[in-house]
């Protein structure tokens, strides 16, 4: 199992699915986590059933102001943040462009995009400082080609995909891995939502079709050890059977 023994690890978007997930297996691991959503009930049961290795901490990801102040109750807390996993992200109003709302377009760019920059733009210099850190950050299918009515949602995860090819071109050589995670389609709120929108052919799979968060939120502590180095700057797809195998994800 990878090495995350008192580390901490910052998660957003944790108050469930992929998020939650995460923040159960990594303080089962060893490692401190915060987490982060914009409301505060579901992430503060979460955090008190995880117990003392946990924080929660309600902050809107869309606000950078906002996120620098939760990085310091992280910082206060347990002293530093090594990992921070950008997970946070929502794909509601599904539209097609052309009837799109350029207000609910835009919300979704401040929190899938900017909430993403936020993150980074947060921690890097504190992980630089400390001689280096992991930023992982949630990407999909959809950062790399076209989806009927998710051109909001398109849009973020292929600039989100090119934030971490960023991060890992100014930042590998002070210590900083950068890495992308395309799990696929998740067995989460979201999908009850793009099922509820019948449009695409998402929206037509069944429940079964799609991986519990669980095994996302493995291959995220996976990412976290030696084995992740090979895709710095890069995007591993949990579709990949090798990925699973080697995850332990059979």
């Amino acid at each position: 199992m990878t090495d995350v023994q008192g580390k901490t690890v910052m998660i957003t978007g944790a108050s469930r699915g992929i998020g939650e997930s995460a923040a159960r297996i990594f303080a089962e691991a060893g490692a401190n986590v915060v987490l982060v959503a914009r409301g505060a009930t579901d992430i503060e049961r979460i955090a008190g059933e995880i117990g003392d290795k946990a924080l929660a901490v309600t902050c809107d990801v869309a606000d950078y102001q906002a996120f620098e102040a939760a990085v310091a109750k992280a910082i206060a807390a347990f002293g530093s943040v090594d990992v921070l996993i950008n997970n946070a992200g929502v794909i509601e109003p599904i539209s097609h462009l052309s009837t799109s709302d350029p207000e609910g377009w835009g919300k979704v760019i401040d929190i899938n995009l900017k909430g993403v920059y936020h993150g980074m733009r947060a921690v890097q210099p504190l992980m630089e400082a400390a001689g280096g850190g992991t930023i992982l950050t949630i990407s999909s299918g959809a950062a790399h080609g076209p989806v009927e009515a998710w051109s909001h949602y398109c849009a973020s995860k292929a600039a989100v995909n090119m934030l971490t090819r960023c991060v890992d071109k100014e930042a590998r050589d002070k210590g900083i891995r950068a890495i992308g995670l395309s799990p696929g389609t998740v067995a989460t709120e979201m999908q009850r939502e793009i099922k509820a929108s019948g449009v695409n052919p998402v929206s037509q799979l069944e429940w079964s079709d799609h991986i519990p968060p669980e095994w996302p939120a493995k291959c995220l502590l996976w990412m976290c050890g030696p084995e992740g180095d090979d895709w710095l700057g890069d995007e591993i797809s949990l579709r990949d059977e090798n990925i699973r195998k080697a995850v332990g994800l059979v």
